[in-house]
């Protein structure tokens, strides 16, 4: 791999990701690339989803860390999104060097790019497809509508989403129309509400949706019993190696599948008093993260 620096403006090389670390960076829950060696490659690039055959955005490598031990690595899983049971388990032992990433650009429309024989982790582009790249990075491409969900947009919707709702996560907005039922423009996202963490909810690995039930459709709330489940299922994206598909007990309020709940308060390090972030990425389909108390 030549390992050059590039200080450069140009989007002359693109980076292999796999699912679902770089759906983590597209929603801005993912700044650090874990990866096993390090590098002195620096500016800016196109984020590759594995096997799309497409660079779906675009970001800086602006520094690359020194290599983690298991320690570290549960401290900052915030940064790589790396549940802690796979970090305990040494899943992941190789890739413990961050590449960390700024100013992370979800691309509206994918950009298909021609993958060349033996390219594996850097990928070097044409100059066709480099100029579109950076078409879309100096924002005469990508889309500039506040609908759109950068990592930054996020940023700025959750400032305002706490200054709608009450401190235990209730809205005094009518959220009827942003169900997961929805139709939804690809590659954006829409914030359902907020659930406040209690002891208890940690305890009994559940999350409380009381305050958001509406925002779902009626077709994923079941009764209190298995017997008794929802016609649909709803899937979460959590932050774990899969996704996971449940319905919500309606008597309840609560997702009916728990046993990735615990897997998830352990992994985000959540604690009484925090807030778990139920955004909608798709018709049917959600993804959590967690906000802390302030």
């Amino acid at each position: 791999m030549n390992m050059r620096t590039n200080t450069k403006m140009d989007v002359t090389r693109g980076l292999i990701i796999a699912d679902p670390w770089i759906g983590h960076i597209l929603e801005g829950r993912k700044n650090w690339e874990m990866r096993s060696q390090a590098t002195s490659i620096r500016g800016w690039f196109g984020l590759i989803q594995k096997g799309s055959g497409h660079v779906v955005g675009l970001a800086r490598l602006v520094d690359c860390g020194k290599a983690l031990p298991p320690s570290e690595m549960i401290a900052n899983i915030a940064h790589h999104q790396i549940p802690e049971d796979m970090i305990r388990r040494g899943e992941v032992s190789k890739w413990v060097i961050p590449w960390k990433l700024a100013d992370i650009i979800p691309l509206e429309r994918p950009v298909p790019y021609q993958h060349k024989s033996g390219a594996v982790t850097w990928v070097t582009f044409s100059p066709d497809e480099t100029r579109e790249l950076n078409r879309l990075r100096q924002g005469t491409g990508a889309s500039s509508s506040s609908d759109i969900a950068t990592p930054q947009r996020l940023l700025q919707e959750n400032a305002q989403l706490s200054k709608v709702l009450d401190p235990h996560g209730n809205s005094a907005t009518d959220r009827s129309a942003n169900t997961p039922s929805s139709p939804l423009p690809e590659g954006q996202f829409r914030t359902l509400g907020r659930s406040h963490l209690t002891g208890g909810n940690i305890r009994n690995n559940h999350i409380n949706l009381s305050r958001v039930l509406n925002a779902f459709p009626q077709d994923v709330i079941g009764g209190k019993n298995k017997s008794e489940a929802a016609p649909r299922q709803i899937e979460i994206d959590w932050g774990g190696p899969q996704p996971v598909l449940t319905d919500i007990d309606g008597s309840k309020s609560i997702f009916r599948g728990r046993g990735w709940v615990r897997r998830f308060f352990a992994a985000s390090g959540a604690q009484e008093g925090d807030y778990v972030v139920i955004v909608q990425t798709a018709s049917y389909k959600v993804s959590l993260r967690l906000e802390r108390a302030p």
